[in-house]
């Protein structure tokens, strides 16, 4: 099946007059066909092109997928595409230098993803599909796995470049880790075949002081997690710690700290929400509308005026680019 760049534009404005929108041409730049998955990436010139193509709501880029009768639309920015190859580039800059002192096959096998990433940003599930990679005997890294889509694509990735990880889960109990989020770690690790550990933390304070309103309980709670598992990094002498951050991109994606490489996946690749939703997904793991923790749901309820802060860390996914402005309302409308 073919979809001519000029068919989908008389579409778009027929859409948007059909359904009450301005009447507008959109500029679009490409667009790309997956025909084995149904799905259509639409490339535009700049983000108010990108706008007119989805619509208010979503209502415009809905009903083309209806019309074509395909199973999804992407739409992507020009510019927002240069910006995540420029971040990869100094991604890549980075990690050489790193290469350069650290003889490590993963590593070798994720300077040669992001170099295939740079020649193909726009379908980096395509890419991934392609790696056939060996695995060493020893562990190499240590995966903090909460069971989210961040931190499980997080451990897909290490499994796929070859560092034959162990997941890690924190568990401070079911008010923070809640029943459903240790079924997705025992499904996904059992279908990488992952050795997976559980680390029980005491969090009595921090959850104590949260539902007293005394403080924001995201940022403490993360902290814990992070000295948890570099502690337990550290005492089993592997190399490598890998976290599920978004925001870290460019030379922050991999530090070294107490001389341990460490290293955030879906930051270095400069991966997007919805590539990182995508290939989750393939391993049964999916996006729950909102926050996931039953903690900070019970602290939005009792103290209202702390829901800014989490819909500060909303903000902060979009002007990086890693959500769209349409999932980030839907995240902070369920907020409030």
């Amino acid at each position: 099946m073919k979809f001519k760049k000029n068919e989908i534009i008389e579409e778009i404005w027929r859409i948007r007059e059909e359904i009450g929108h301005q009447y507008i041409e959109p500029d679009i730049k490409d667009i790309i066909f997956d025909e084995k998955n149904e799905v259509m990436l639409i490339i535009t010139s700049d983000r108010p092109e990108k706008s007119i193509v989805i619509g208010k709501g979503g209502w415009v880029v809905g009903k083309l997928k209806e019309k074509l009768n395909i199973k999804s639309i992407h739409v992507e920015a020009y510019p927002d595409i240069l910006l995540r190859e420029y971040k990869i580039k100094l991604t890549l800059d980075k990690l050489k230098d790193i290469i350069n002192t650290v003889d490590s096959q993963p590593l070798m096998n994720l300077c040669n993803l992001l170099n295939q990433r740079l020649e193909n940003i726009n379908d980096l599930d395509s890419i991934l599909n392609s790696r056939n990679v060996e695995e060493p005997d020893t562990h190499q890294a240590i995966v903090a796995l909460s069971g989210g889509v961040d931190s499980s694509f997080s451990l897909i990735i290490a499994k796929l470049m070859g560092f034959n990880p162990i997941a890690v889960t924190v568990n401070p109990g079911n008010i923070i880790l809640p029943k459903y989020f240790q079924n997705s770690v025992e499904t996904l690790t059992s279908k990488l075949n992952v050795k997976h550990v559980y680390i029980e933390v005491d969090m009595e304070d921090i959850i104590k002081d949260s539902l007293e309103g005394r403080f924001h309980p995201c940022g403490r709670c993360s902290k814990v997690i992070e000295k948890t598992v570099l502690n337990y990094t550290k005492e089993k002498g592997i190399p490598f710690l890998i976290f599920g951050d978004l925001l870290s991109t460019g030379a922050q994606s991999i530090v070294i700290e107490e001389d341990i490489i460490k290293i955030n996946l879906p930051a270095m690749l400069s991966a997007t929400k919805g590539e990182i939703k995508n290939i989750a997904s393939k391993y049964g793991i999916f996006k729950k509308g909102g926050y996931g923790c039953p903690l900070i749901n019970e602290v939005h309820k009792k103290y209202p005026h702390m829901k800014k802060f989490s819909i500060q860390r909303v903000l902060r996914e979009t002007r990086a680019g890693i959500l769209e402005p349409g999932e980030a309302l839907e995240m902070i409308m369920k907020t409030i």
